[in-house]
């Protein structure tokens, strides 16, 4: 049988190297990381412990997302759009156009999410007072209270994920994915 070596704790050389605290117990990046270490030490395997991770999150905050919005009996594609008519400000509506580029969709794909939101009496379609031919989507008072919902168990969620930071540690972490995301949004 082999024998395992539970390192529980990296020593502080390797906790550094992996952007670990010293004393942080080891978790499944660790185990990869070690592995392809073992099988390919020549690689710089510095990216991994940090995207294997991002990745591992993601995935527990769209099942946490899907949790929170499972509440107000809303998908996470309708979250996105009703969040965006939301942040508008009163009276709640913006264009095709400005929803698309909120939301990284296509033109197709919203005029298909529009069409259903409508159906389930979350949104509506307006005429527009500056351009008789435009067309503005506006929530509806059961879009509002469901989106608000939404928003109010999402950031419930998010706040016990976060606590397993220091409150003083949440801005640098945030400040530094801003700087790694920032890339993409330029």
């Amino acid at each position: 049988m082999e024998q395992q070596h539970d390192d529980a704790r990296p020593s502080g050389d390797d906790a550094a190297r992996r952007g670990a605290r010293p004393g942080a117990r080891r978790d499944e990046v660790d185990r990869i990381v070690a592995a392809w270490q073992r099988e390919r030490p020549d690689l710089d395997l510095e990216p991994l412990t940090v995207f294997s991770r991002v990745d591992r999150l993601a995935r527990h905050l769209d099942r946490a997302r899907r949790t929170a919005f499972a509440h107000a009996h809303l998908e996470t594609w309708e979250f996105d759009v009703l969040s965006a008519l939301r942040r508008a400000g009163d009276p709640y509506r913006l264009s095709p156009g400005a929803l698309v580029t909120q939301t990284l969709v296509t033109s197709g794909t919203m005029t298909n999410r529009i069409d259903r939101l409508e159906s389930r009496g979350l949104v509506e379609r307006r005429r527009s007072p500056d351009d008789r031919r435009g067309i503005l989507v506006e929530l509806t008072p059961d879009g509002l209270d469901r989106v608000d919902t939404a928003m109010t168990d999402l950031l419930a969620v998010e706040a016990r994920i976060l606590d397993t930071l220091a409150p003083a540690e949440r801005p640098a972490l945030a400040a530094l994915l801003r700087t790694v995301v920032g890339q993409f949004d330029d």
